[in-house]
């Protein structure tokens, strides 16, 4: 083995940069950190990079596209044409010669007419096309512009529901982190049981078996313990997901503090629910699609013109020239019935859209009056939870003091201790459901971004 010294300093500093290497490598690599927020910063966040908003929002500028599409229609088209032909057909060879101004008096000889020499024609022309009468056009931009208008509707719909969903998923890590402290009282509780169970028994005044039957339940209640950091984690991680972001949100300890109103409040704000209002445009095109067939019966008009340069040698050249403007009047008759059929159908479309409307209209009304009471229910039963917790407190309070007292058996108190947990539990999931309660209220009625003090990502913010 070389000695040290013997080693060149190149080479002395390529071993040092691998052995640090290999030492950074054997460090504990950093994870990023849980980054905690507010619910209003997570629907902020979440209306910015949330997948499907962007896409909405990219199928919104597709949807908005259609509209320049339809006023394309009614604007002048400008055309650069450049063709080339060679041939020996009489008529072309006598129409190309007289196109370059070549034609002579040699070109009426009967033998050149019947039988011509090749000839070759490079033709250029730029014409212009103006629509003058054009009902149909005008009317599809209309419908483009309504359709633009829906879609528009839509994208703020789905901003509510992705709103609604960041709020249900936050109050679920907010419930999953707060469960971990019921969780861990129930830890502390069961320890204590066994505790109680322990001293009993070494004072002579227990069973060993009531010992190994609190150990059960503190191995019960650490699985619990296990279970619930793991459904925070998950939690955590699926209001991440919906925010667009790689990483786990931990909610804040805000508290959502929604006033519930009148339900005469909620249910005049249906008429105004974004979805209603999209359904309302769909409708209006619906309407605009039967004008658009009786437009058929109307007759077309447009004005154009058109100069021409034709050379037999070059490309854009000009040999000969020549101008023409023109009028187009179209007015079609009789085309096999296709014109009525097609407007009896949005006849029916118009009905169908109508009834439509009308059944989402009287499913909304149903749907706010739903939720309030489901809202009205969960008050309720928070408060019976409260009062239920109160009363299992007590009560597993005087069942220990029995106990210790050798008064009662350890199985009363592990059931009152089951009793109790259960109590905590309800508590915390009935105080939830009144949250979400209140929330699925507020987007039925289409207000939930109002009250939760959010402003809509609007279409503009696209790029």
């Amino acid at each position: 083995m070389l000695a040290w010294h013997k080693i060149s300093q190149s080479k002395k500093l390529v071993y040092f940069l691998l052995a640090a290497i290999f030492i950074f490598s054997l460090l504990p690599q950093k994870v990023p950190a849980e980054e905690t927020m507010t619910l209003r910063a997570a629907v902020a966040r979440a209306l910015k990079n949330n997948h499907e908003i962007i896409a909405q929002k990219n199928s919104l500028a597709s949807q908005k596209e259609d509209v320049g599409i339809a006023q394309s229609n009614l604007m002048p088209k400008i055309t650069l044409e450049e063709r080339f032909l060679r041939t020996n057909n009489p008529t072309y060879v006598f129409m190309s010669k007289l196109n370059q101004g070549r034609f002579t008096m040699q070109d009426f000889d009967i033998e050149s007419l019947n039988d011509p020499s090749p000839e070759s024609d490079f033709q250029t022309s730029l014409a212009v096309f103006q629509p003058i009468l054009a009902m149909q056009a005008a009317i599809g931009i209309d419908m483009s512009e309504t359709a633009y208008a829906a879609k528009k509707e839509e994208f703020f719909r789905k901003q509510e529901t992705l709103v609604l969903q960041v709020a249900q998923t936050y109050l679920m890590a907010q419930m999953a982190a707060e469960y971990i402290n019921v969780a861990q009282k129930g830890v502390e509780d069961a320890s204590e049981h066994q505790r109680i169970a322990e001293v009993s028994y070494d004072n002579g005044l227990g069973l060993y078996a009531d010992t190994l039957r609190a150990a059960t339940a503190v191995i019960e209640a650490e699985q619990k313990l296990v279970s619930a950091e793991k459904n925070l984690k998950v939690a955590q991680r699926s209001l991440g997901l919906l925010l667009g972001l790689e990483q786990s949100i931990e909610p804040a300890e805000d508290e959502l503090d929604l006033a519930l109103h009148h339900l005469d409040f909620y249910t005049k704000n249906v008429q105004t629910r974004r979805d209603i209002q999209s359904m309302q445009l769909h409708f209006e095109n619906a309407q605009n699609n039967l004008r658009l067939n009786e437009a058929a019966y109307i007759p077309t008009l447009g004005v154009g013109s058109s100069y021409q340069f034709n050379d037999k040698e070059l490309p854009f050249g000009s040999d000969g020239e020549s101008w023409q403007v023109f009028a187009l009047f179209k007015w079609e008759l009789f085309d096999g019935s296709k014109r009525h059929h097609e407007k009896q159908k949005a006849h029916y479309q118009v009905a169908e859209t109508r009834e439509i409307l009308a059944q989402l209209m009287d499913a909304a009304t149903f749907q706010v009056y739903e939720s309030f009471l489901e809202v009205e229910e969960a008050q309720k039963n928070l408060s019976l939870a409260q009062s239920a917790l109160a009363t299992a407190q007590e009560g597993q309070r005087l069942i220990r003091i029995r106990y210790e007292n050798s008064l009662s058996p350890l199985i009363d108190l592990l059931d009152a201790q089951v009793s109790l947990d259960q109590a905590r539990t309800n508590v915390l999931m009935r105080g939830k459901e009144q949250q979400l309660a209140t929330l699925r209220l507020l987007f039925k009625s289409g207000i939930i971004l109002q009250e939760l003090g959010i402003e809509a990502e609007t279409p503009e913010n696209n790029n």
